[in-house]
């Protein structure tokens, strides 16, 4: 049950930072962070990455681990 409740989370978490990326890229301290670091282009891929793709890999991952072969990831 808790692999779905997580997998379920991560994937929300990464929808939601892409639809605010979009919306209200200002409520990104983190991405401005990047951008002075790496560059316009690759510190917005970093968080991309980091904020988006990921969390909904990994939960969608999870999820399919879970719900379709039974197995539990986190335990």
């Amino acid at each position: 049950m808790f692999d779905i409740i997580f997998g379920a989370f991560a994937v929300v978490y990464g929808i939601f930072t892409l639809v605010q990326r979009k919306r209200k890229p200002e409520s990104f301290r983190k991405l401005d962070a990047m951008k002075k670091a790496y560059g316009e282009k690759v510190g917005y891929a970093i968080h991309v990455v980091s904020y988006s793709v990921v969390p909904i890999s990994l939960g969608t991952a999870i999820l399919i681990s879970s719900l379709v072969f039974g197995v539990s990831i986190l335990g």
